[in-house]
């Protein structure tokens, strides 16, 4: 095989896994700052290695010339959910944006491949503006759940420690675990509501308690009152018995007072 310049072509499909990764985390940054549900739990990025761009070429038989037209994967972000439920969510917001082009998807979710793998990916095209003007790469959307994610890593371990060979008792072994992942998820999908809804609650009480504390040092440094002790014991009191409708009343307590000191 030719000699490559591995630098230059590896520069672009950086670049692309960084601008990817900011995009994707800040849909997730902007659901949660404006309190709506984000199907986006985690991302992250990669860039093939050399050799393992070199592996793929070679069982592929694509000469080095091709590399960059043949292989897909070089570039790569990996977008995680809590619930199979949220897959479909995350696949229609790569499929609403303007900035990048689909070029193929893969359902491995509904069509499980033999060793169980489950994820789906999405091939895209998408343009950059580099030093060196403008260019076209591929790069590999992967969306997966947590527990998905748990079984592929262990499983792409055990294929790098084998060189690909798994034993088949392990390969038996290895179907029976992502089966026993997917049933999880499955079962995580039935309590979804009671998860999501205790969510809202631990974050509308993470609002109110900072509101609180906000309030508190204000009053303090501020307005000097004499009684704050009794009032951080009685907002010590209230935390300790988590009655959400008492740490309500409380916090409206503290902003009528923040008014009338005009903080």
């Amino acid at each position: 095989m030719e000699v490559v310049n591995w630098k230059e072509l590896l520069y672009p499909y950086a670049q692309a896994v960084d601008e990817l990764l900011l995009k994707f985390q800040s849909l997730d940054k902007e659901c949660r700052n404006l309190g709506l549900y984000s199907p986006i739990d985690s991302v992250s990025g990669r860039l093939k290695r050399p050799s393992s761009i070199l592996e793929k070429a070679g069982r592929k038989k694509i000469p080095a010339a091709k590399i960059v037209e043949e292989i897909e994967d070089i570039a790569g972000i990996r977008i995680l959910c809590q619930f199979v439920e949220d897959i479909p969510k995350v696949i229609d917001m790569v499929r609403q944006r303007k900035d990048m082009t689909i070029v193929e998807e893969r359902d491995y979710i509904n069509h499980t491949k033999p060793s169980g793998y489950r994820s789906y990916h999405i091939i895209i095209r998408y343009p950059l503006h580099t030093a060196l003007g403008e260019k076209t790469v591929f790069a590999e959307i992967q969306i997966r759940t947590n527990a998905m994610n748990f079984w592929a890593t262990a499983e792409h371990s055990l294929r790098y420690k084998y060189s690909g060979n798994i034993p088949q008792d392990l390969q038996d072994r290895l179907k029976n675990c992502a089966e026993a992942a997917f049933h999880l998820d499955t079962e995580m999908g039935t309590i979804r509501e009671e998860i999501m809804n205790a969510k809202r609650l631990n974050e509308i009480r993470s609002h109110l308690v900072s509101n609180i504390l906000e309030n508190l040092q204000n009053l303090y440094f501020v307005a000097k009152l004499d009684d704050m002790n009794e009032i951080n014991r009685e907002f010590i009191r209230i935390w300790n018995e988590e009655d959400m409708d008492a740490l309500k009343e409380f916090n409206e307590k503290l902003n009528i007072m923040a008014e009338m000191y005009q903080i």
